[in-house]
């Protein structure tokens, strides 16, 4: 089985930084001009270089996000942008738009991906974008397992899919409900994810959902079942949503699919239960296989509940580590006490538990940490590396 490139969101350095820390191949992130997602924090071109420098020292990669749909004016500013990106050493950029694809091809050498809203669901447009210029084809959300290993079979272009993360309400990510509700281009960087605001109901001018919400959202994309089958056929690189998730969310997510990858890889895969419950503490709303099994029904969305309760299981990160006085500095993120025994997460390790001994504040002794971002030092039974996530321990 060839190696299979994982790849994760980063919204910034840090969490490109953790992300690759924590077994992602490659992360595609936005910079501020030509990419959507524009509420994330998008990175400048001296950011991009520093992503680059950082995976290339682990022998990673970086992929940029060039997928605006983009405005006449737009245009001449293209081939400048592009060449600066190529300048940097990216590794690669992910286009929605072809006359992005046509300069791109004609005037640079970058790797070049078609992105999922181009909607492609058959050989024949892999194969068209592939004669294009386009080395890899990011396939469309909708496809079922069985659609995408017959993709595969008939091929020679890289293929990237989807695995988890938010799903539009609309195809592909292809959406306009946010320019009518809030005159926010969701094609242009603007989203206003109103998919998943509030709604009320009427029929004959009768409100209809008096006791909750309406909602048109999508539950969120968890492909689990489905990874073995995707390394199995050959996939070049698995996807995962969420330039705007939290550092816990990248960190947990490279941990978690890059131990189910290299299980199948070595055949030592375990009960699915078990990657299923180290994906726990980063769960925020609901989430379903999506397309995969060729079965879409309403079971899929969420209509009336947004999902599942605020989660606050990522406790803190370890900034450094005193392996004498068996002392961590620690940034909090939430509430935990003394004598409480917490769950580790570090890169290349099984999780572990240890019992938290002592927490000092400012050297002065406290019974426990209460504040998200104090720096607070914690007295542990085991040694600990920057980087280290602290989390509530999952019941199984």
């Amino acid at each position: 089985m060839k190696r299979i490139e994982l790849l994760l969101p980063a919204g910034n350095l840090e969490k490109l930084k953790m992300a690759l820390t924590y077994g992602a191949d490659a992360c595609y992130i936005g910079a501020k001009e030509y990419s959507l997602r524009a509420q994330a924090s998008n990175f400048t071109l001296n950011d991009i270089k520093e992503a680059v420098e950082f995976a290339h020292n682990l022998n990673k990669k970086v992929y940029i996000t060039v997928n605006v749909i983009p405005r006449e004016k737009e245009i001449m500013g293209i081939l400048p942008y592009l060449k600066k990106l190529e300048s940097i050493n990216i590794d690669g950029i992910i286009v929605s738009s072809p006359v992005i694809l046509y300069i791109a091809k004609r005037y640079t050498n970058l790797h070049i991906s078609i992105s999922t809203q181009m909607s492609v669901t058959n050989t024949r447009s892999v194969n068209f974008f592939n004669k294009m210029g386009a080395k890899r084809v990011v396939l469309a959300r909708e496809l079922s397992i069985d659609e995408i290993r017959e993709i595969r079979k008939n091929t020679e272009c890289e293929l990237e899919v989807f695995i988890h993360g938010g799903m539009c309400s609309g195809y592909s990510g292809r959406c306009t409900l946010s320019n009518y509700m809030s005159s926010r281009d969701a094609n242009r960087g603007g989203c206003a994810h109103s998919c998943r605001w509030n709604y009320d109901l009427y029929m004959d001018q009768e409100k209809i959902n008096k006791d909750y919400p309406f909602q048109i959202a999508s539950k969120d994309l968890e492909a689990l079942d489905y990874i073995k089958d995707l390394c199995l056929m050959g996939i070049d690189s698995l996807k995962i949503e969420g330039r705007m998730k939290s550092l816990h969310y990248v960190a947990t997510l490279s941990y978690t699919y890059r131990k189910l990858i290299d299980d199948i890889s070595s055949n030592t895969l375990k009960d699915m239960s078990y990657y299923k419950n180290l994906l726990k503490s980063s769960e925020n709303r609901m989430n379903s296989s999506g397309f995969f099994s060729g079965k879409y029904d309403y079971s899929m969305n969420l209509y009336s509940k947004m999902g599942l309760e605020a989660n606050q299981s990522f406790l803190g990160i370890v900034l450094d580590y005193d392996n004498i006085k068996k002392e961590a500095l620690i940034e909090v993120r939430n509430h935990f006490k003394t004598g409480e025994v917490i769950e580790v997460m570090s890169p290349n390790k099984d999780l572990y538990n240890i019992k938290i001994e002592n927490i000092y504040k400012d050297g002065i002794l406290v019974d426990s940490a209460r504040h998200a971002l104090e720096k607070l030092v914690i007295k542990v039974d085991k040694d600990l590396l920057v980087n280290d996530i602290l989390r509530r321990v999952q019941d199984e």
